[in-house]
């Protein structure tokens, strides 16, 4: 299930927040080395001129859109673009109180994003719960998505485009997430899972 609606925004917004003290001299060193001016930039990435100029001197937080153009457009991955210039050993522990958490209409089915945030616009990870007939129903993602569902406890039945699967407990089920699908707890115990959901920016990389 992808984050939506609010949370998404949140989440994107603290990314961006995250990033912006480091983006700029990487940008800008990337950029250079590429002898890139800042109209060329801009031409290749989509990214306004005068918005590249303002992530370089650290006076704005870009969304993880614009980073990911700015990536495309120094062909290089986004962890490269993302990396601190110095190369820092890299440690980050969220708090249980400070994980999101979303819950299904029928509030028995949750999801604990722990994913990190920075990558959420093409990589979201979930801790994924259900409580026996717990039913979690997913509107369709971007064209190309994949959702990867690793069990870890009880049995759960995936319905996609018509087409039904049962996973158990050491299990994992790959599936088309670009369509509506439903995840049910059918069983009479518990399942838990970790979710990964591949977008389509990532699987055409």
């Amino acid at each position: 299930m992808g984050v939506e609606g609010r949370e998404k925004q949140k989440i994107m917004e603290a990314g961006a927040l995250a990033l912006s003290g480091q983006l700029g001299a990487t940008v800008q060193r990337l950029r250079k080395a590429y002898n890139l001016s800042l109209s060329e930039l801009s031409q290749q990435s989509g990214v306004a001129k005068s918005i590249i100029s303002q992530i370089e001197r650290n006076e704005t937080n870009p969304t993880l859109a614009t980073i990911w153009r700015l990536a495309q457009a120094l062909d290089v991955s986004i962890e490269r673009v993302l990396q601190s210039a110095a190369d820092e050993p890299f440690l980050e522990k969220t708090s249980r109180a400070d994980t999101p958490i979303l819950v299904s209409d029928d509030g028995r089915c949750r999801l604990a994003i722990i994913g990190w945030i920075k990558t959420v616009e093409w990589l979201q990870v979930y801790d994924f719960a259900a409580e026996p007939g717990g039913a979690l129903e997913s509107e369709a993602h971007q064209r190309g998505a994949v959702e990867s569902l690793s069990l870890s406890e009880g049995e759960l039945t995936v319905e996609v485009g018509g087409a039904v699967e049962t996973v158990r407990a050491g299990e994992t089920l790959r599936y088309r997430c670009d369509r509506v699908h439903v995840i049910r707890n059918l069983g009479q115990v518990p399942a838990r899972a970790t979710m990964v959901c591949i977008l389509k920016a990532a699987a055409m990389a």
